[in-house]
């Protein structure tokens, strides 16, 4: 990980009406997507959701931890984490 990657967490509700950025709560930054929690589809879903939030392609987030539980660790390569912080104020980077 470079000076310029941001790791944050991420709190995951699949199956919802809209993909969507909920906000921070308790430094965590909380997400809907409307896919299930099936096959990889609502990673798959958060993965693009925040690639488009910040303007990065998919290939430059990762989920690092918690595949599959609510709660994932994600890597945005070449982004700097006073950036995310802007975006998403109180997000712990």
């Amino acid at each position: 990980m470079s000076s310029s990657d941001a790791r944050f967490a991420v709190r995951l509700t699949p199956r919802s009406s809209s993909n969507r950025v909920d906000g921070v709560l308790d430094g965590v930054l909380k997400i809907r997507v409307t896919a299930p929690a099936v096959e990889g589809a609502a990673n798959a879903a958060l993965v693009h959701l925040l690639a488009a939030e910040l303007g990065v392609a998919r290939g430059d987030v990762r989920i690092v931890a918690g595949g599959t539980s609510r709660q994932k660790l994600v890597v945005v390569d070449g982004v700097d984490p006073e950036a995310i912080v802007a975006r998403w104020p109180g997000l712990r980077v």
